[in-house]
């Protein structure tokens, strides 16, 4: 996650501050008889693309983890707010730190976040990374527990199009307590990934929700 990678960057920095404590500190003086260097002119960086690749052909294909090399190294992911205009859905929170939250009048919440940065996440694929996120949010919840599911990927919400295979983890509701389902997918090519987490007062009211995330929250795939 974010902190994780900011506690490694961390530890590195410390590192070099150790190293250069060690060395000690010297200042440089210019000898008068050494020839002059002309500074060289700098230039604006070039954008890089990655040779070959054709992310209107990637958007328009069905993502399921074992397509997830064929996105662009780095080039992160997003999703849409497209759960705010289905009826009965009122938008909560609208992308705050990369979070969005809708509310639904029978008593449901959605939540649903991109997070970027997300190469230490990454393993031997992206189903894998998946299942590892979970376990990192959860030591108890293990890879078995989690079934396959399906986002939109592009097109409009609402709409047929492709679709991106997600991890699901379900919990449902004792007495008294909300039914709950946490939908994820690390995008490792992508170092990115998405959380989509429905809660509902019970099992019938979960069932809908989650129909209606499945068509209207669209995961964004990534531009060139």
């Amino acid at each position: 996650m974010d902190v994780k990678a900011q506690a490694a960057a961390g530890l590195v920095a410390r590192a070099l501050l150790c190293t250069l404590a060690l060395a000690g500190c010297s200042v440089g003086v210019p000898d008068p008889e050494a020839p002059k260097v002309q500074p060289t002119a700098s230039t604006l960086a070039t954008p890089t693309i990655t040779p070959g690749h054709d992310s209107a052909a990637v958007a328009a294909r069905d993502m399921p983890f074992s397509a997830g090399a064929s996105l662009a190294k780095d080039v992160p992911v997003g999703i849409s707010d497209g759960l705010k205009i289905a009826p009965g859905w009122t938008p909560v929170k609208e992308n705050v730190a990369g979070e969005s939250q809708y509310a639904k009048a029978d008593g449901c919440l959605v939540a649903a976040k991109v997070r970027a940065n997300q190469s230490p996440l990454v393993l031997a694929d992206d189903r894998e990374s998946t299942a590892g996120l979970f376990t990192y949010l959860d030591p108890t919840i293990l890879p078995a527990y989690l079934k396959t599911a399906t986002l939109p990927w592009g097109g409009e919400p609402g709409k047929p199009g492709p679709v991106v295979e997600v991890l699901v983890l379900e919990e449902p509701g004792q007495p008294g307590a909300k039914s709950t389902a946490v939908m994820a997918r690390v995008f490792g090519a992508a170092a990115s990934s998405v959380y989509v987490s429905v809660s509902c007062p019970d099992p019938a009211t979960l069932a809908v929700a989650r129909a209606e995330v499945a068509t209207r929250l669209v995961v964004v795939p990534p531009s060139n």
